[in-house]
């Protein structure tokens, strides 16, 4: 997937002149064109992007790919680089490790939370609604903060509450800290009612204490957000219609959803699912390769055994469309899901398995939960 050394011009001058940088490679003149990564087309399709990182030894570690890409030093120079071959439509968040610390893109000026960067290629897609946030700037946080204090789940967790236009129907954002201090949701939510794409809603932002024990097939955390939590949000003094809820999750927290959809549909009915852990069964974790197993996971077998009506549910599922692996787990709950009788939408993502390729997603797919509007379509790589 990366080739960190090919394609360079043997003069020092113009060496990346067709990323746009001219001039020799650690000079003033370079260091003060450089920025966000560029990208050229690749020879045989998809894209080459050039990083550039000043100072030290470093390598670049993406958020969905196991290897880190080591950058190599043009010269004796202060200019160290990475020419990494990136697929057509790819959003993806990184950072550059240095000495076991993790940094933001200094030239970038896109970040996700203080040490990330997001590139994308030139043809994804645009993300309406999400602002570009500088590594080193303060996301806003809801005025309105819950302390639960959890006896089914034990432990103390602060849940924060923003009413979107006003508030309306819950928004159950789980993993809520990322969606606080990585991603602006709060913006964007707030954008997507404004501009008329979504009604107001309220959203609570769950956080995590233990993903593994939480998000796992149990009824803990669904009983506990029944019992104990959606009671708190109702006390909050912020406007909340506990009778339209919608649930959003990523990964763990999207199977989490569809857990809850299954044995819980007097709570939940609707769902956002982005790239849901459907290869999850009850010894999951004891598997050298945790995809590697029966296709569609718990969820699958729950869904073909008992056959439940799902009539009333509107989920939209959506996945990273670079995730080769996870399709086919995601693919077969898509399916079994839709012949329960739920509203189906799907959709696949111009990302890895990664948040910030779940951003539109989210927004788009709230949006749909609580109208009328037939499913999504597909969108097709």
């Amino acid at each position: 997937m990366t080739d960190p050394g090919s394609g360079l011009a043997a003069d020092t001058e113009s060496a990346f002149v067709e990323f746009g940088l001219p001039g020799e490679p650690g000079t003033d003149e370079f260091w003060a064109a450089a920025g966000a990564p560029a990208s050229i087309p690749a020879a045989d399709g998809g894209w080459t992007s050039l990083f550039l990182w000043r100072g030290s030894p470093a390598s670049i570690d993406f958020e969905s790919w196991p290897e880190q890409v080591p950058l190599r030093r043009w010269g004796d120079t202060d200019c160290w680089y990475a020419e990494v071959r990136l697929p057509a439509r790819m959003r993806v968040t990184y950072r550059f490790v240095a000495s076991d610390t993790g940094y933001a893109d200094p030239f970038n000026p896109v970040g996700a939370g203080g040490d990330r960067s997001i590139a994308a290629t030139p043809d994804a897609p645009d993300q309406p609604h999400w602002p570009l946030v500088g590594a080193d700037d303060v996301l806003p946080l809801p005025r309105t903060r819950i302390r639960w204090n959890s006896e089914r789940l034990g432990g103390r967790r602060t849940v924060r509450v923003h009413p979107a236009g006003g508030g309306g129907p819950v928004v159950l954002l789980l993993d809520g800290d990322d969606w606080l201090y990585l991603h602006p949701a709060m913006t964007a939510f707030d954008s997507a009612v404004a501009s008329g794409d979504m009604p107001a809603v309220t959203l609570v932002f769950l956080p995590a204490k233990d993903r593994q024990a939480e998000f796992a097939c149990r009824p803990d955390l669904w009983e506990a957000v029944r019992d104990e939590l959606l009671p708190l949000v109702a006390e909050s003094g912020v406007r909340a219609d506990l009778d339209r809820l919608v649930v959003a999750g990523q990964s763990l927290g999207g199977l989490s959803a569809v857990y809850a959809a299954l044995e819980f549909p007097e709570l939940v009915s609707r769902v956002a699912c982005q790239s849901g852990s459907f290869w999850w069964t009850p010894d999951a974790l004891d598997r050298a390769d945790l995809v590697d197993g029966p296709v569609g996971g718990a969820v699958a077998a729950r869904l073909r055994d008992r056959g439940p009506d799902l009539s009333g549910l509107r989920v939209a599922f959506d996945v990273g469309e670079h995730e080769r692996r996870m399709l086919p787990h995601c693919q077969v709950v898509e399916a079994l899901t839709k012949e329960a009788g739920a509203a189906v939408g799907v959709s696949r993502s111009a990302s890895g398995h990664d948040r910030v390729g779940w951003r539109h997603a989210l927004l788009r797919d709230v949006a749909w939960a609580l109208s009328s509007a037939a499913p999504p379509r597909e969108e097709a790589p």
